[in-house]
């Protein structure tokens, strides 16, 4: 039996930026830096809409892979959701949280079947913020499926399954808040020199 093929879209753009699920987790587990579940599911519905009322699953991205050039920290102002007394009057202290922008992101997806593919590189996405667009560039790569762990598809990939090397990666809300789980498998090297 032949080995199975993959067929890869990459994007690139500028900048990507990925929302942390809470300021504290971005300091335990740097997850500006691979996409959690939530945000696949989220680019799978943009390039598919017909999966929009589908359940909470990703079903034609098969993998993927994240780099980047570098991060540019930059600061944003908070306030938190609850209120302090201060004598007669109700205050929201502010804060402020550093967050990290990818630079010149490159976004590799991979899909089983070549008419999805087809589909995703005419169409841009975004990782969590909408101002980041990525493009997909003109040509899909046709690969087998074990040549997807070797370069040039260098990148973060967030497995999502739970075992032992497995950390939290937030929780499912549309499945009554449950925990989703995975861990981070390193291909090559992610973070790529700027001259590339």
């Amino acid at each position: 039996m032949s080995e199975p093929l993959l067929h890869i879209v990459t994007y690139t753009g500028p900048f990507g930026f990925i929302k942390p699920w809470t300021a504290v987790r971005d300091s335990e587990t740097f997850s500006q830096q691979f996409l959690t579940p939530s945000i696949l599911v989220g680019i799978e519905r943009k390039l598919f809409p017909e999966l929009l009322n589908a359940p909470f699953s990703i079903d034609r991205i098969k993998g993927h892979r994240l780099s980047y050039n570098g991060m540019s920290m930059q600061q944003e102002q908070t306030q938190p959701r609850g209120w302090n007394k201060a004598g007669k009057d109700l205050i929201r202290k502010y804060a402020i949280l550093t967050r990290g922008v990818m630079l010149n992101p490159m976004l590799h997806l991979a899909f089983e079947q070549r008419q999805d593919a087809e589909i995703a590189v005419t169409q841009h996405i975004c990782l969590c913020r909408n101002e980041d667009i990525l493009y997909p560039d003109a040509e899909i790569s046709t690969i087998q499926a074990d040549a997807f762990d070797a370069s040039p598809f260098d990148g973060f990939e967030l497995i999502f399954e739970n075992n032992e090397r497995s950390f939290l990666v937030g929780h499912n809300r549309f499945d009554g808040g449950n925990p989703m789980y995975g861990w981070l498998k390193v291909v090559g090297n992610p973070v790529k020199s700027s001259e590339l």
